[in-house]
């Protein structure tokens, strides 16, 4: 319950900043980056060396990876057929495509389903979300962002990207079995657990607004597609086609109907894709999520 706290009380101290003179308009700047440099990289340092390959990782993974895919063609297509400019289909694939696994999900999926639910929420989010978001979501980043027309110049914003070189080197540790002293791990978590309040102060900075907003109609359908279309799919995947029962199911299409992920509101607006609907995205869509998850959760526990 104090995650859920925690979040609501730092948007609403960003959106209080707004009217503090002391700071400047665009101090969200700094502190997107200071997630970027210094709190994305800790947190992978931390967890990736630790992922253990099992079979129960399917479902779990499946929520991330194919959330993502699946979010990818649905903004692409309708992109082509409205004619969306490159950097608003590259926020609604980030936010749309991306979910708060964690932050979110983790005190939610544990007040719903307990410990042995938390262990299949921890799947969804760290080989799963955390790494999506750190190969496929910088990858999709550089790729929409201005000033990257060329391939070498987007291999260049991907390779040097520090979520993503911490993300190598975790892996590597991981593929040698090979984790860092307690004490690192320790000095690494503190800064991993700094992602939510830096990050929604952030963006409770940027977050206007304004009912004459041209916004309003691509964060209705960016949400729509995060909250109703991508759990439905998941529902109907695993339940209906794929018979699947017990905890690990249910956690997984829970966690595919959580509110758009923090970091990727963040990724997008460090790239200039629309940073004031990145901000929306989240800042509306984490108090929606709480009535849309409970009727997943009603439609879940009645199926």
């Amino acid at each position: 319950m104090d995650s859920i706290i925690l979040i609501f009380v730092c948007m609403l101290a960003g959106v209080g900043l707004q009217r503090v003179k002391a700071f400047p308009p665009n101090a969200y700047v700094a502190l997107n980056q200071f997630v970027i440099y210094i709190s994305l990289p800790g947190l992978a340092l931390y967890y990736i060396p630790k992922i253990e390959a099992s079979i129960k990782l399917l479902y779990p993974l499946g929520v991330a990876w194919v959330g993502f895919l699946l979010a990818f063609i649905f903004f692409v297509v309708l992109g082509k057929i409205f004619g969306w400019s490159r950097k608003l289909t590259g926020c609604l694939i980030l936010t749309g495509g991306l979910g708060n696994t964690s932050f979110v999900g983790f005190p939610v999926i544990e007040a719903l389903y307990g410990k042995e639910g938390l262990e299949t929420a921890i799947i969804v989010d760290q080989p799963g979300t955390f790494v999506v978001m750190a190969t496929l979501g910088i990858i999709v980043a550089a790729a929409y962002s201005k000033g990257a027309t060329g391939t070498a110049a987007m291999a260049k914003k991907i390779l040097f990207f520090p979520p993503f070189i911490a993300f190598f080197l975790g892996v590597c540790m991981n593929t040698f079995n090979y984790d860092f002293i307690t004490d690192v791990q320790s000095v690494l978590l503190r800064l991993g657990n700094t992602v939510t309040p830096v990050a929604l102060v952030a963006v409770g900075m940027q977050l206007k607004i304004d009912v004459k907003s041209k916004h309003w109609s691509f964060l209705a359908l960016g949400l729509f597609f995060k909250l109703i279309l991508m759990p439905a799919f998941f529902f109907v995947l695993y339940k209906v086609f794929l018979k699947g029962q017990g905890i690990e199911t249910e956690v997984s299409i829970m966690e595919a109907a959580m509110a758009p992920m923090i970091t990727a509101s963040i990724l997008a607006s460090s790239h200039g894709l629309k940073p004031r609907l990145s901000g929306m995205m989240v800042g509306v869509g984490i108090p929606l999520s709480f009535i849309t998850l409970a009727l997943w959760y009603w439609l879940l526990y009645n199926y």
